[in-house]
């Protein structure tokens, strides 16, 4: 069985594979979030046909990756993600307030969210919150603390992937699926660390445990 060891290119960032594939039998290989996150996995297209991955340690695949293109054949298999929708917070409107009005503001949000067990992800003036309930009740929660000063709104998974790093990447959408509410096993009869988030003097933000 071919094992495929390396992503030859992508149908959504350049427009050549996208024209390449144009006319071939194409098999797409759909993927959860949780799978995504690894560089070794066993994925299945939609013809039903099993495709053995094996890529560099720390490799991360996106939306339209290439693993196979053989145009003798007509053949080529594609990557395709499904990611969850993530709660984008936007605080930059806090920016030209009083340092007291930016420091309640950050702990009432950081009590909102850490209440809940959000895992969250802070760039720049936002706050990233991936999807772990459903989304009526996420925007229920922020709406009753009535945030003054900070917006809110769901965007989709592969609208917010190009603005993060890789390990950004891997705490919003790492424990989906297999691992939802905690990346963490615990063995029978142990409670599960339960991951909290809070914000400090300055804004930022900070995991704990317990």
């Amino acid at each position: 069985m071919t094992v495929y060891t390396e992503i030859l290119g992508n149908i959504n960032n350049d427009k050549s594979w996208a024209d390449k594939i144009a006319d071939l039998d194409v098999d797409y290989v759909m993927l959860d979030q949780w799978t995504a996150q690894k560089s070794r996995f066993l994925g299945k297209g939609l013809t039903g046909e099993e495709y053995p991955v094996a890529l560099k340690r720390h490799t991360q695949v996106v939306d339209g990756d290439v693993i196979a293109y053989d145009p003798e054949a007509g053949k080529a298999v594609v990557l395709r993600i499904e990611l969850s929708p993530v709660l984008v917070i936007d605080m930059s409107a806090l920016a030209s307030q009083d340092p007291e009005s930016i420091i309640r503001r950050s702990v009432e949000l950081g009590h909102a969210i850490g209440n809940q067990h959000w895992p969250a992800v802070v760039k720049g003036t936002k706050v990233y919150v991936p999807l772990t309930v459903d989304k009526k009740v996420m925007l229920s929660v922020m709406e009753t603390h009535h945030l003054e000063g900070i917006e809110f709104e769901f965007q989709t998974g592969l609208d917010i992937i190009p603005y993060l790093a890789p390990h950004e990447i891997r705490r919003l959408f790492g424990g989906a699926g297999q691992e939802s509410h905690s990346h963490i096993h615990a063995e029978p009869g142990h409670h599960h660390p339960v991951p909290h988030i809070h914000f400090d003097e300055n804004g930022i933000a900070h995991e704990h445990t317990h």
